[in-house]
C-alpha cells in the first residue's frame, strides 16, 4: 500500500515541510554526480552517513543529523518526500513552525540512535530521512487515527486507490517495521527497521503534550479520532481527451 494523499487539510501554509522537502532535494542534487563514481560516493557516505561503529567508538554524532538529508537513490528520496508531504503539514499546523522543526530533528536523531543501538558494530553506512518521517507518522497516528488516507493498492495486475483510516495504514506500516526488525541482522546493513520503529515511537511520545493540550482522551471522544475540521473531498473527474475508435 502506497499512500498518495490524506483528507486532512492543514490550516496554515506548511513552510517548514516545504523547506525540508526542498533541502532534501537540493542536497541530493548536490552529490548526484558521485553516483557515477562508487568509490567517491562511498567516501562521501563514510563522512556524512550514520556508521554505527564510528558513532559508538569515535563519537561521530554529527552523522545523526547529516544522514537525515542524504538518500541512496531517486526512489529512496521520492518515497520519503511523499510521506513527509502527506503527513508533515498537519503536525506543523498543530506544533507551529519552530516547534515542528525541533520535533522533526529530535525524531531523526532519536531514530538514528535507535539504529546505532540495534547494531552498534555495523560498518554499513545508513542514510535517509525515514527515521524523522516515521516520527511524523507516529505523531499523526496519535492525533488523527481516523483521518482518511488514500492509498494505492497494487496486487499483481490489480491496481486501485482506496481510502482507509490512518490507523490501518500507519499501524500496518509500524507492525511491518517491528516484524522485519526482529528477523533482520542490524549489523549486516540493509533497511534500518529499528530506526523506523524507534522514530515512530519517539514521534508519538513527543506528540503527547499536543494531545494533552487538546484535552487528551476528551479530544479523542469529541472528534472520534477524526481531524477536528471537515475533511477534504476528492473526486476524479471525467477526462476531456476524446476517445479514439478502433480502426478496422
Amino acid at each position: 500500500m502506497i499512500p498518495i494523499r490524506d483528507h486532512n487539510p492543514s490550516g496554515r501554509t506548511p513552510y517548514v515541510t516545504y523547506a525540508l522537502i526542498a533541502a532534501n532535494i537540493l542536497v541530493f542534487v548536490s552529490y548526484w554526480p558521485l553516483f557515477a563514481d562508487p568509490r567517491a560516493l562511498n567516501q562521501f557516505f563514510y563522512e556524512w552517513a550514520i556508521i554505527p561503529r564510528l558513532v559508538t567508538e569515535y563519537g561521530a554524532y554529527h552523522s545523526l543529523v547529516t544522514s537525515m538529508f542524504l538518500h541512496g537513490g531517486l526512489l529512496h528520496l521520492g518515497g520519503n518526500m511523499l510521506f513527509l508531504w502527506i503527513f508533515g503539514d498537519n503536525l506543523e499546523d498543530e506544533m507551529g513552525h519552530l516547534g515542528f522543526v525541533a520535533f522533526y530533528l529530535a525524531c531523526g536523531v532519536g531514530a538514528g540512535l535507535g539504529h546505532v543501538m540495534a547494531g552498534p558494530m555495523s560498518t554499513v553506512p545508513t542514510v535517509g530521512a525515514s527515521g524523522a518521517i516515521a516520527g511524523v507518522m507516529g505523531g499523526y497516528l496519535l492525533l488523527y487515527p481516523q483521518a482518511r488516507v488514500d492509498v494505492l493498492v497494487i496486487l499483481f495486475f490489480f491496481v486501485t486507490v482506496v481510502a482507509v483510516p490512518a490507523w490501518i495504514m500507519l499501524g500496518l506500516w509500524f507492525l511491518f517495521q517491528l516484524v522485519s526488525g526482529v528477523g533482520a541482522d542490524a549489523n549486516a546493513g540493509g533497511v534500518a527497521y529499528w530506526a523506523h520503529a524507534g522514530g515512530f515511537v519517539i514521534g508519538a511520545v513527543l506528540t503527547l503534550p499536543v494531545l494533552l493540550r487538546r484535552g487528551g482522551a476528551r479530544y479523542w471522544r469529541r472528534t472520534h479520532g477524526h481531524p477536528p475540521h471537515p475533511g477534504a473531498s476528492y473526486r476524479i473527474g471525467r477526462t476531456h481527451v476524446p476517445r479514439s475508435g478502433r480502426r478496422k
